[in-house]
């Protein structure tokens, strides 16, 4: 184990590499006029404003969510579940055009109901529609946590003379600290290093003052300075992850198993639910199916099948292996931190998250320079490109199987090993059976995220290896919404397949 976490820490440090050396290339007069620029304070603060708000909203969305869908009385939960997760299936471009399109001279509202909206843009247009599309991440964490905990915790405090408030304010949320910290970590840094939404909502931070220096002014010294920079503000971001998870104790140290929770009945409540359900559901995925339907109602007759086909294998072959190695590597590194606790497995857990933190150009730019200076052999081949794709995303996977491995404590391993097995076959029979959930859910975030990469994509892809992602981005980015309409459809309905198969797998026991 011990050996693989740093095999796995040791890979993520290939784009700090290349950026410390691009970065010291500056003469130290550079270096001055760079680093201490008037505009980089209020990129800082644009940047930490951002993410803030971000977190704000998502929790409001997702923790009302899941205890809906986890502990409420309400029907169709599997429904109300999967279309929790459904958002991360549409393209973040598409939900900040979706909001884009609905004010406006021109727009929906306008068009439709003689309403004219202000444009959504700047810090809470980009922060609203950032929120709508990265909200699941934390609902799956949350639903996860709340699943796995004994429920005769709160009735315990309810017993003594709690109310059902203060029984989950002082019992329940402490539980769930590890998957809100986990959940606002990835969050957090997919803010950092996002680009397309923040771009069409004209909101500047250092994702994008990174991609104009790369793409416009083509300053890759200026631009791994602010890569560093960007890095100093995830590094905080790591650390208050794991000063708000350590010290803590989640696992069940009672006698017997633990029972299905009793749902709690929503009474008079339930029309706000029902309310807050529909309003969640159709910004995050009614209004972007909306705008969808229009640019698919605007497309050609006829389209070539064939292509459309092709590119849809593409991303399939691509997506699907990164998003298992990811799983695969991410065992080892929450094993040991959470079984085996040290400095070191510190240090490695930490470590997982810098693939997913660096932003995704300066990622592939880094893994391009290794390509081109260690094995040119692999440059713009298909297993490089699944490479940067695993190591990229390898932090989603960390969040789900951490928080299961911490609730399953390891009595029931030792148990195992008391009765003869080895430590080898504990593992495989008792714990790792346990983490299966964890493992699919963490699969699951990695492929959609890979069907939707972009920069990584571009610069590492083989010549003339196109996947839905990056069709839909370049007729965008053109104008031609319309003939976008039918990858985006593709994208997004092989994404939400996916996710309802993967939902349908994760009730069976």
């Amino acid at each position: 184990m011990l050996a693989a976490a740093i095999f796995v820490g040791a890979s993520m440090c290939i784009p700090l590499v290349y950026l410390l050396l691009r970065a010291l290339e500056a003469e130290p007069e550079t270096l001055l006029k760079i680093v201490f620029r008037e505009r980089n304070f209020w990129l800082l603060v644009n940047t930490l404003s951002l993410a803030a708000l971000v977190i704000v909203i998502t929790t409001l969305i997702a923790m009302p969510l899941a205890w809906l869908v986890v502990h409420s009385d309400l029907r169709h939960k599997k429904t109300l579940a999967f279309l929790g997760v459904l958002p991360l299936a549409v393209p973040g471009y598409v939900m900040a055009y979706a909001l884009i399109g609905l004010s406006g001279y021109n727009g929906f509202a306008s068009t439709m109901f003689g309403v004219r909206l202000p444009r959504s843009d700047g810090l809470w247009g980009a922060g609203l529609a950032l929120s709508l599309y990265t909200f699941p991440y934390l609902f799956l964490n949350l639903r996860a946590a709340m699943m796995g905990m004994d429920p005769a915790l709160e009735e315990s405090a309810r017993s003594l003379g709690r109310s059902r408030w203060n029984a989950f304010f002082s019992i329940t949320l402490p539980h769930l600290w590890p998957a809100l910290a986990v959940g606002w970590l990835v969050i957090g840094l997919y803010v950092l290093g996002d680009f397309g939404v923040i771009a069409l909502m004209r909101y500047e931070v250092f994702s994008y003052a990174i991609y104009t220096q790369y793409a416009s002014a083509f300053d890759r010294v200026h631009a791994a300075w602010l890569a560093l920079m960007l890095m100093g503000v995830t590094l905080c971001f790591i650390v208050m992850e794991g000063w708000l998870s350590r010290r803590g104790r989640y696992a069940r140290v009672g006698t017997g198993v633990a029972r299905q929770p009793s749902p709690a009945k929503l009474g008079r409540w339930r029309p706000l639910a029902w309310l807050f359900l529909t309003l969640v559901y159709g910004a995050s995925l009614g209004l972007p199916a909306l705008i969808l339907a229009y640019w698919l109602n605007l497309s050609p007759a006829s389209l070539d099948w064939a292509n459309l086909r092709q590119v849809f294998l593409r991303s399939v072959l691509a997506a699907a292996p990164a998003a298992v190695l990811a799983a695969i590597l991410a065992l080892p590194v929450v094993y040991l931190t959470v079984r085996y606790s040290s400095r070191l497995a510190s240090v490695l857990a930490r470590l997982v998250y810098l693939g997913y933190a660096i932003p995704p150009l300066a990622f592939a730019l880094a893994m391009v320079f290794m390509a081109l200076n260690v094995m040119p052999w692999a440059y713009q081949t298909l297993g490089l490109l699944i490479l940067a794709y695993t190591l990229s995303f390898l932090a989603l996977t960390v969040g789900p199987l951490r928080s299961s491995l911490l609730q399953m404590g390891s009595r029931t391993e030792e148990a195992a090993r008391s009765v003869g097995y080895t430590q080898w076959q504990a593992f495989y029979g008792v714990t790792l059976p346990g983490l299966r959930r964890s493992i699919v859910a963490g699969a699951l975030l990695v492929f959609i995220m890979v069907v939707k990469e972009l920069p990584i994509t571009f610069l590492l892809a083989p010549t003339g290896y196109t996947t839905l992602a990056t069709r839909v981005f370049a007729h965008t980015s053109e104008g031609m919404l319309y003939e976008a309409a039918p990858y985006a459809a593709l994208l997004v309905v092989f994404s939400s397949l996916f996710v309802g198969l993967i939902m349908r797998y994760e009730g069976r026991r």
